[in-house]
């Protein structure tokens, strides 16, 4: 038995107002107003404890991945994982500072060439973006394989929806300028980009924020591709496609969705703050 219901078309769906994703009082909000000494701690320990999420979730993958975080001081100089150093066991003292020729300022360790030349390149292109995550995962690999970007098949994909490019191009191993400066043109001002035969990239104005994209991401690939193995996924209209964008995909829903990750991370594993 089929049943069809009478629902609405999408008419008018974009002069909807807001939904709970949308800053209102009595919901949290973002810290303003810190001391460069506070905003840079709070950085650095939400690029710690997002680091362990990917390592909980699995993102790792021998030495690949990285994420960074921009200096709240000094805006060409930022914060990094070290190389050759698990997610997992990533702590608030293991970061490094380092500026944009790649010289390590603070801390103890060496620099992912290939990290560095993606994200350095992507944070002098993008002076907007304060983080930048990139790993290897497994859907977001598999996604990448077939040069195809997040289609808007459900709620959370459309949060990506005419926010994430491809860089439909891959020009080896990162280790060099030209690529690093190829994938930050590709991203232009999107968010999110899937990077050809190699993964994931997103971004955003906080660590919380650029690791919440690369998690709901790498879920919105994997729900994806068991979508199109299992038959022909149905994608929104436009209209409602950008409505549901604006409601899920502002930077305030990102800031918002990643609280419950990082309360469970810091209960679980509370060295990262060490």
């Amino acid at each position: 038995m089929t049943i069809t219901s009478d629902a609405p078309s999408s008419a008018g769906l974009i002069d909807r107002p807001a939904s709970v994703l949308t800053p209102q009082p009595g919901l949290p909000q973002p810290p303003v107003g810190l001391s460069i000494k506070d905003e840079r701690l709070l950085r650095k320990r939400e690029l710690a404890a997002s680091l362990r999420l990917f390592g909980k979730f699995g993102f790792g993958e021998g030495v690949a991945g990285h994420m960074t975080v921009r200096d709240p001081e000094v805006h060409d100089e930022f914060w990094v994982n070290p190389f050759i150093k698990s997610f997992k066991s990533i702590r608030v003292s293991d970061l490094l500072r380092v500026d944009h020729s790649g010289r390590v300022l603070e801390g103890e360790g060496t620099v992912n060439l290939a990290g560095f030349y993606i994200h350095s390149e992507l944070h002098k292109a993008r002076p907007d973006v304060v983080a930048a995550a990139h790993t290897h995962s497994i859907h977001g690999r598999t996604l990448s394989s077939l040069g195809m970007g997040i289609r808007p098949i459900n709620q959370d994909a459309a949060a990506f929806y005419e926010d994430h490019a491809i860089y439909d191009f891959y020009g080896g191993p990162a280790g060099y300028r030209d690529e690093g400066e190829r994938i930050s043109t590709a991203l232009g001002q999107s968010k999110a980009a899937v990077l050809q035969n190699h993964g994931l990239l997103t971004t955003g104005q906080s660590a919380g924020e650029a690791a919440w994209w690369f998690i709901a991401m790498e879920r919105c690939a994997q729900v994806q591709l068991a979508a199109m193995a299992a038959g022909t996924p149905i994608e929104m209209d436009h209209e409602t496609a950008t409505f549901t964008h604006r409601e899920n995909g502002s930077s305030y829903a990102a800031w918002l969705s990643i609280r419950p990750l990082f309360d469970d991370i810091l209960r679980e594993q509370p060295d990262l703050l060490d």
